[in-house]
């Protein structure tokens, strides 16, 4: 779980390291742009805005069910960020699994991609897809609705 969470804290660590320099300097609106740019960047790096996780024989169990399509991720994955705000609400549809909380589910992307733990890594109907593309992805996920 700390893990996931040392980017961000990295991020707002140094937002607030860059925003003592303008403060101390008297010019406060530069610390408020500064330390705002860096508290969004740990937002957006965070496991706040990805759906709520669940191991990945959960998500097999879920899919097996509803036939909707499981995504590996990771925080801090720029791809996996691009892929969770393509998709927008359509996100919640998908059971999301955190590889870094999860080590079945790491050796699942693994086994999936030559022994890389390349994300996003979306399954859908027992194949992986490495890295697809947002809009076959959301494509997947209407097909299962």
């Amino acid at each position: 779980m700390m893990r996931a969470w040392t980017l961000p804290m990295l991020l707002v660590f140094c937002g607030s390291a860059a925003a003592t320099g303008p403060i101390l300097k008297g010019i406060p609106g530069t610390a408020a742009v500064l330390l705002s740019a860096f508290l969004i960047l740990a937002f957006v790096n965070s496991p706040l805005i990805y759906p709520r996780s669940v191991d990945a024989r959960e998500a097999q169990r879920r899919s097996a069910v509803d036939g909707r399509p499981i995504v590996f991720w990771r925080p801090g994955c720029t791809y996996c960020l691009r892929l969770r705000i393509r998709l927008g609400r359509a996100a919640r549809r998908a059971h999301w699994v955190n590889i870094w909380r999860d080590p079945a589910a790491a050796a699942a992307v693994r086994a999936a991609n030559d022994g890389n733990e390349t994300v996003p890594t979306v399954i859908v109907a027992d194949r992986p897809h490495t890295n697809p593309d947002p809009e076959w992805v959301r494509e997947q996920l209407r097909r299962s609705a």
